[in-house]
C-alpha cells in the first residue's frame, strides 16, 4: 500500500498540521522525525480517526483514504504505547476476540509470530514489558497481513539487541509482504541505519523529505535473507 498526503491541513485544539504533502512508499520504511510537539502523533491519529476533518487529500493506492476508511483500517497496524486492546486479557484472548474485525486474520499465524518473538500468548497485556507489548502489536498486525504499519516511537528505550531484532522483523515484512512502514523516531542513528526515506516535521509542517540511502537497504536485505 502506498499512502500519499496532498496538501493536507488539520486543526485541533490550537494546533495545526499545515499543508502536509509526502508519500509513504510501499516496500520501504519512512522515518517521521521531529521534536516532541512537532505533530508526529497527531498525524498518525488523523489516519486512525474516521471523523478527523481535514482539508486536502489523503490517498491509499490512489483512492481516497476517508471514503474507504474501514477497508484501509482493516489493512493497517498501529504500534504504539497507547492501550487500545483489552489490557486485562491475555494476548491470545485479545486475538481470539478481535480476529473477526479483520478479513485476513489468522489465529494460527498470530501464535506462530508470538512464538518466533519468544512471547507468551498466555500473558496478560498489562503484565507485559513495554517491549513485549510493542512486539505483541507487531505480531497482531502481521497476523492480519497489514499493508500499512504505523509505528509511533516504537523503539524508544529498546536495548541494542532488541532493536536489531525488531528492525530485522520489519525488513522481513517488507521483503515478503506488500506493505509500507511509517515510523516516528527522534534517533538520528536509527534513521541512518534502518530507514529508507526521511520526513522531518517542525511545528506541524513538513520541512524536509529525502531519501536516506539506497545502498544501505541492499545491505540490510542481504542480512535478513541470511537470517532466514
Amino acid at each position: 500500500m502506498e499512502i500519499e498526503f496532498r496538501n493536507m491541513t488539520f486543526h485541533k485544539k490550537g494546533f495545526v498540521l499545515r499543508d502536509i504533502s509526502f508519500k509513504i512508499r510501499e516496500g520501504y520504511i519512512t522515518a517521521l522525525i521531529g521534536k516532541n510537539g512537532a505533530g508526529k502523533t497527531t498525524l498518525f491519529h488523523v489516519l486512525m480517526d474516521q471523523d478527523a476533518k481535514y482539508e486536502g487529500r489523503v490517498l491509499a493506492d490512489g483512492s481516497d483514504w476517508k471514503r474507504d476508511w474501514a477497508r484501509h483500517m482493516n489493512q493497517t497496524a498501529f504500534v504504539s504505547d497507547e492501550q487500545r486492546f483489552f489490557m486485562n486479557q491475555t494476548a491470545l484472548e485479545n486475538a481470539s476476540m478481535l480476529q473477526w474485525l479483520f478479513e485476513q486474520f489468522s489465529l494460527e499465524s498470530f501464535q506462530e509470530r508470538m512464538e518466533t518473538m519468544k512471547l507468551s500468548a498466555q500473558k496478560k497485556l498489562n503484565e507485559m514489558s513495554r517491549g513485549e507489548y510493542l512486539k505483541y502489536q507487531l505480531a497482531f498486525g502481521m497476523a492480519h497481513h497489514a499493508q500499512l504499519y504505523l509505528l509511533d516511537e516504537a523503539t524508544a528505550g529498546m536495548d541494542t539487541v532488541f532493536k536489531r531484532d525488531f528492525f530485522q522483523m520489519l525488513h522481513s515484512l517488507l521483503l515478503d509482504e506488500r506493505c509500507a512502514v511509517l515510523m516516528s523516531t527522534h534517533l538520528q542513528d536509527e534513521v541512518e541505519k534502518h530507514m529508507d526515506y526521511m520526513v522531518r516535521m517542525e511545528a506541524g509542517k513538513i520541512v524536509l523529505e529525502s531519501e536516506v540511502g539506497a545502498e544501505k537497504k541492499i545491505v540490510l536485505e542481504s542480512e535478513v535473507r541470511a537470517e532466514q
